[in-house]
């Protein structure tokens, strides 16, 4: 059973809307490939991302500051989309680039203070389908996880975390070497500020 939390639409775009703003984006998004210092050694994120925004809307994560591009039309027309569908306001998004299964994003949680307490994060897939795992944190002095929870997230597809998701979950989308085909994942957020 997938936690309340987490609620996916599998069918959020048809097939054929989906793969015309995949190759969009492909095109319109300046894909860049960033580095991280983990202990003490610098690693390239294993993805290609960039971050559009409202204008001055930065973000931060793992002491990466990101400023914000403009909003290309693919993206501007997601958002106006997931507004009317979700009830929802977003003033950014996060996008990621897979190239093929050898790229991955490791165990976090998506809880900067400027998403707020409850942040809702609506993250729309493109391309090839991935495994996106998610699992609940243990809270104390023992920081042990639960089990992971393993969730398919198809071309079209959105998947809307809120309420607890960030605090008291995990989530990651784990290497798969046999998928060959690119993945575009856009996860529009909303920046307080």
């Amino acid at each position: 059973m997938i936690a309340t939390e987490f609620l996916l639409h599998s069918d959020f775009l048809p097939k054929a809307k989906a793969d015309n703003y995949l190759n969009e984006l492909l095109d319109a998004i300046e894909w860049r490939q960033d580095t991280l210092r983990i202990f003490g050694r610098e690693h390239p994120i294993p993805r290609l991302h960039q971050w559009h925004a409202d204008k001055d809307i930065s973000y931060c994560w793992s002491g990466l500051n990101m400023r914000p591009q403009n909003w290309v039309a693919p993206l501007d027309s997601l958002r106006e989309m997931l507004c009317e569908h979700t009830g929802h306001r977003f003033n950014s998004v996060l996008a990621n680039l897979y190239r093929d299964g050898n790229d991955s994003m490791g165990w976090h949680a998506d809880n900067e203070p400027e998403l707020g307490n409850e942040p809702v994060i609506a993250s729309i897939s493109l391309g090839a389908e991935r495994d996106f795992q998610i699992r609940r944190c243990q809270k104390g002095a023992k920081k042990r996880h639960g089990p992971a929870i393993n969730m398919l997230l198809p071309h079209g597809s959105l998947l809307l975390m809120s309420g607890a998701s960030q605090r008291d979950w995990q989530h990651a989308l784990p290497k798969r070497r046999r998928i060959m085909l690119p993945r575009v994942n856009l996860t529009f957020r909303l920046i307080e500020h």
